[in-house]
């Protein structure tokens, strides 16, 4: 709490960074994934069929859904990476809680990621009907936001030492994309038997999906998350931060030196 002060600063500075000069602010957030919906529906959805038959009903705000907590997720751990070395100043200046920097980044883009769901949820309410499960979306979002908070730890940290992290993370972020259920469900996935190895690493070695699923079963399915989901989204995230934090902390002693 000592230093909540420096905390709230840096968030509004990188808010302030992140939108100076711009007229629409924080809607440029929406229309990046807006537009990316629209080139991914007139691909997946129109040309390809990707879901065949089985594709959801409305199918531009299943896609939709998917895709804000995708940049959410893609962008805050990408940002993160190199936000140690952007504050290396501040880092060799003054003593503070190191982790108040990428915790910084992080919170910035749980505010515009917020923005987005709250704009979203009256149109899925309006088209989809969702109801008391929209209820539980708080701790879902708490869980992805302790999961994201988590990597952006172990990069940024990583990242100080190794320059090499964030060129291959962004490498790594694109196929990543492609194989997350974004543009799928993967309960309409075909259970074939030389296909069940191939779906349960898209169900399950995907850390990010079974938040993705979360997320969408409550604001686009109006229900709640299967149990395994709910499970492996607490497990993921207590994981993902306790893991980051220890690895940040061990590693944090000689950030002075190589920032």
């Amino acid at each position: 709490m000592a230093y909540r002060y420096l905390f709230e600063q840096m968030v509004r500075r990188e808010l302030r960074q992140k939108y100076k000069g711009s007229a629409l602010g924080v809607l440029w957030y929406l229309i990046n994934p807006v537009v990316l919906m629209g080139a991914y529906y007139l691909m997946f959805g129109v040309l390809f069929k990707v879901a065949g038959p089985d594709q959801p009903q409305h199918y531009p705000l299943f896609l939709l859904v998917g895709l804000v907590v995708w940049i959410f997720f893609s962008q805050a751990v990408l940002s993160s990476a190199p936000s140690l070395l952007d504050q290396g100043a501040l880092i060799r200046k003054a003593r503070f809680p190191r982790e108040t920097i990428p915790g910084s980044v992080v919170t910035v883009h749980l505010v515009t990621f917020l923005a987005l769901i709250v704009l979203l949820t009256p149109i899925t309410i309006a088209i989809r009907g969702t109801g008391p499960a929209l209820l539980a979306l708080p701790f879902v979002l708490l869980c992805l936001f302790g999961f994201v908070l988590g990597l952006a730890f172990a990069v940024s940290v990583l990242h100080a030492y190794f320059r090499d992290v964030a060129p291959i993370l962004s490498a790594a972020l694109l196929p990543w994309f492609f194989l997350s259920p974004i543009f799928f469900d993967p309960a309409t996935l075909p259970r074939l038997s030389d296909e069940t190895t191939a779906i349960f690493v898209l169900e399950w070695l995907n850390p990010v999906a079974p938040f993705i699923v979360a997320v969408r079963d409550v604001v686009y399915g109006g229900v709640l998350p299967s149990e395994a989901v709910v499970v492996y989204i607490v497990v993921a995230a207590l994981l993902a931060l306790a893991s980051g934090l220890a690895l940040f902390r061990r590693m944090q002693g000689e950030l002075a030196v190589v920032v």
